[in-house]
């Protein structure tokens, strides 16, 4: 009896996991050191990002290198401009930086390559189309900018790491980048019955679908009439075996899926109030989206069409991202007025909160670092 118990005891031991991630809180100018252990999330290192001690430059998004080495991270408010800064995750300490464009966001790194791409927001100043900056990660160096479309957000790359995806929140639009040539690649308009064409300068009544826009300049055009979107999407996810991607629409109140081999929306599915973040399983079965306006967090198993909701620690659900064996979800909420920022973990398959931890002001962008057994 007592071999087998210590048999057990080791077995249990033996596969124990450890969850790794990197938080940042956007009114705190930290990001928290996250682990979680398959019961509790624990705060390992909060650590100060800022440059100006006297400023909150507002860290924002987040992305590990696919060696594990490196985590990178973007101040988003700049004067005038923000910055991407290089970190080690052995040491959690500054190595490079450089200056980006206007409110640089959310990123990530092809694995083809080795680029990291990350959208500029542009969340300030006049409501015009933005960018994505193309940057080499080991020199540090901006290689250029990609015109897209206004307020992009929500950069992530395909599987096979050959296309960066992105949306334009105001214009309403999905960007397909060639991450080799560096150009856009298609524009999809997501909005319901509206189609409009860059090409065209005063903006009105033409079809994006199919268009080739290698060497267009959007900086040179007239937006006084330009289209302002009624789906407002906030992010965008590749299913990471078929040839689809998945598109939160914040103000449409719906997730809209859109078919890359013949470039068009195949469905619309309705969800809770303010979609924002989604990431998918790496077994294409489920998507989780954060739902924003509500403070909740929504499953859907993409099999059936059938949905669970799980209410967040707090109000204002921001980020998600999902640990590499499918387990859990962890979501970070940002808080009301002077509430400190919380991560929550979400067992996907009981859709259960199963722990949640306190971190700073704000907590926003989302990165997954490592799992160890």
């Amino acid at each position: 009896m007592k071999r087998l118990i210590l048999f057990l005891a080791f077995t249990t031991f033996g596969f124990s996991q450890n969850y790794y991630l990197y938080v940042a809180a956007e009114s705190d100018d930290t990001v928290s050191l996250i682990k979680f252990d398959g019961k509790s999330a624990t705060e390992l290192e909060r650590i100060p990002v800022g440059i100006k001690f006297a400023e909150t430059e507002g860290p924002h998004g987040l992305t590990v290198d696919p060696s594990g080495d490196y985590w990178y991270l973007s101040l988003a408010h700049g004067n005038p401009y923000g910055t991407l800064t290089k970190f080690s995750t052995q040491t959690n300490t500054e190595i490079a930086t450089t200056e980006l464009g206007y409110f640089p966001a959310t990123m990530e790194i092809s694995s083809l390559t080795g680029l990291l791409y990350c959208v500029n927001f542009k969340l300030y100043g006049t409501m015009t189309p933005s960018s994505v900056s193309v940057v080499d990660p080991q020199t540090m160096t901006e290689i250029t900018k990609i015109p897209t479309g206004v307020m992009p957000h929500g950069s992530r790359i395909s599987p096979d790491g050959r296309f960066q995806y992105s949306v334009a929140m105001m214009s309403g639009e999905l960007y397909e980048v060639d991450t080799v040539s560096l150009e856009v690649n298609r524009v999809l308009q997501l909005d319901n019955n509206h189609h409009m064409d860059h090409h065209s300068m005063n903006h009105q009544g033409m079809d994006h679908q199919g268009m080739d826009h290698q060497g267009m300049d959007h900086h040179s055009m007239n937006h006084q009439e330009m289209h302002h979107s009624t789906t407002q999407p906030t992010w965008v996810i590749p299913h990471p075996s078929d040839s689809k991607v998945y598109i939160a629409g914040n103000s449409s109140n719906e997730i809209i899926e859109v078919d890359t081999d013949s470039w068009e929306i195949i469905n619309r599915f309705k969800t809770g109030k303010g979609p924002y973040n989604i990431d998918i399983t790496s077994d294409g079965k489920k998507l989780v989206t954060t739902l924003k306006g509500e403070g909740k967090t929504e499953i859907k198993n993409l099999k059936t069409g059938k949905s669970k909701i799980v209410d967040n620690t707090t109000k204002v659900s921001h980020g998600v991202v999902i640990s590499p064996d499918n387990k859990y979800a962890f979501v970070t909420v940002e808080g009301i007025g002077g509430e400190p920022g919380v991560l929550d973990v979400i067992d996907i398959g009981k859709a259960k909160l199963v722990s949640s931890v306190k971190i700073g002001k704000q907590a926003g962008g989302i990165a997954f670092w490592k799992l160890e057994q």
